[in-house]
Formats: structure tokens, sequence, C-alpha cells
């Protein structure tokens, strides 16, 4: 007889998880930001004569800031060039004019897209990085007291903002791993499923493989005494008549007897009704 045939099971394949991102309402506050405080350098700056080089810087900060935050994969190998690149244009422009404590949120904005890209150590030692730059070049040029508590609120909302998008990864990552266990799970209900039709089926398969020995025991046996009579009342009818009938009627028996048996094993081939 032909082997059971073996139900294959595909494992489906677990989508990779892409990088967590800002989302676009993040991304536009951010903007905003920036154009709210180049809106101020530009036309209310403190030292008129130093615009070009702040707008200039300003220019040079968006673009960075932009290619980094669009495509993060290709600038991975020159996240800390970066990050150096862009504390040293916003330190630039705080020492350019002191006095416009909005550049202070250029850092804001870096310690943002610092908490997206860099790994836990190296995202809180670039965020300290960022509050004590702030702190600096303020308290130069305003003196210990002043420039401390102007740099403040830049400085602690470094900390807060990443602090912020940190929880909100975790709780996403932890979303994110629900989902693929509730995927292998789903994956394992259907291999289960397919693995209860196979013992199904092999359990059927075996029953008939029982019921076909059986056949082959028990009514072939029947049927070759049903051939062996039929050919003595041959004989007895040709020499003997008289001694022919009783052989017929155990042929007869034999025959009922046989026919009975084939079709009580037949009835346990079909399948159970409903």
């Amino acid at each position: 007889m032909n082997a059971p045939r073996r139900l294959a099971v595909p494992a489906p394949d677990t989508p990779a998880l892409s990088p967590l991102r800002p989302g676009r309402l993040a991304v536009a506050a951010a903007y905003l930001v920036f154009a709210a405080n180049f809106a101020q350098v530009v036309f209310a700056p403190a030292r008129p004569e130093r615009l070009f080089w702040s707008a200039g810087l300003h220019l040079l900060y968006l673009g960075l800031y932009t290619a980094a935050g669009w495509q993060p994969a290709r600038w991975a190998r020159l996240q800390p060039a970066y990050f150096a690149g862009q504390s040293l244009i916003v330190t630039s422009l705080l020492l350019l004019d002191p006095a416009i404590g909005t550049v202070t949120a250029l850092f804001v904005l870096l310690s943002f897209q610092a908490a997206f890209v860099l790994s836990s150590a190296t995202r809180w030692v670039w965020i300290s990085a960022f509050a004590l730059l702030t702190a600096g070049p303020l308290m130069l040029h305003l003196g210990f007291l002043t420039g401390l508590a102007r740099a403040l609120m830049p400085a602690t909302g470094c900390f807060v903002l990443a602090a912020y998008v940190v929880a909100n990864q975790e709780t996403e990552a932890a979303r994110r791993a629900s989902q693929a266990m509730l995927a292998e799970l789903n994956n394992a209900h259907q291999q289960l499923q397919a693995y209860a039709g196979q013992v199904e089926e092999l359990t059927l398969l075996e029953e008939h493989t029982r019921l076909a020995r059986e056949l082959h025991a028990s009514v072939a046996q029947t049927l070759f005494s049903i051939v062996r009579h039929t050919r003595s009342a041959q004989i007895l009818l040709g020499n003997e008549p008289a001694l022919a009938r009783p052989q017929l009627e155990r042929l007869q028996r034999l025959t009922h007897d046989a026919l009975a048996e084939m079709r009580g094993l037949i009835a346990q081939l079909r399948p159970p009704a409903g």
C-alpha cells in the first residue's frame, strides 16, 4: 500500500521590524520650532552686522538636520561627527548673539533627534553634552547666575523631550513584541490544526488497512471454501446426484455468510454520517 501522505505546513515568515522613527506631526513641530527661531534671527536681530553669519549657520544646521533625519541609515556611521558638527554650529550661533535665547532650542531639537537614532548609553551622553553646551556660552557672556537661569529651561527640555521619546519607543516596542507573539501563537495554532488533520488522516488510513487485512483473512478464506464446495457439488451431480443436495445447502450457507461479512466490512469503510 502507498505510504501516508504527510501534510507540509510552511512556517510563515515573520516580517522584520522597522526602526522606530518620529511621526509626521513631531517632525512638523520640530521644523516649526526651527522656523520660529530663524524668523527671530532674521527679522529681529540683536546684532544686524552678524545677520549674514547667523542666517548662514541656521541654513547649514537645517540642511544637515534634514539630511540626517530623512535617511538615518546612511548617516549611522557619521552620527558622532554629525552631532559634533551640529553642536559646533549651535555653539557658534550662541557666541555670535547670546541675547537671542531661542537659539538654545536648536539643542533641544538635536536631543529629540538623538533620542531616535542613538543607542541608550550614547544617547544620554550626547544629550548631557547638549545641556552643558546650552549653558556654557550663556554663562560666559551673561554671567554665571544669569546665564545659568536662561539655560535651565532649554537644558531641562533636552532631557524631558528625550525621555518622552524613549518612553514612547519602549511602549511601541512592547506593542510590536505583543503583535509578534500573537502572530507566533496564531502560527502555532495553525500548525496544530494541520497536525491534527494529519493524525486524523493517518488514523483513518490505519483503520482502512486493518479492515483490508480482515477482508483478506476472513472473506477470502470463505470464498475459497465456496469455490471448493462448488467443485465438489459439480462432481457429485455427475456421479451421485442424491449426495449433491447437502453439498449445495452448505454452499448456500457459505455464500450467505460471506455476503453478510462483506457487507459489514464495507459498512465500516464508509465515513460516518454528518
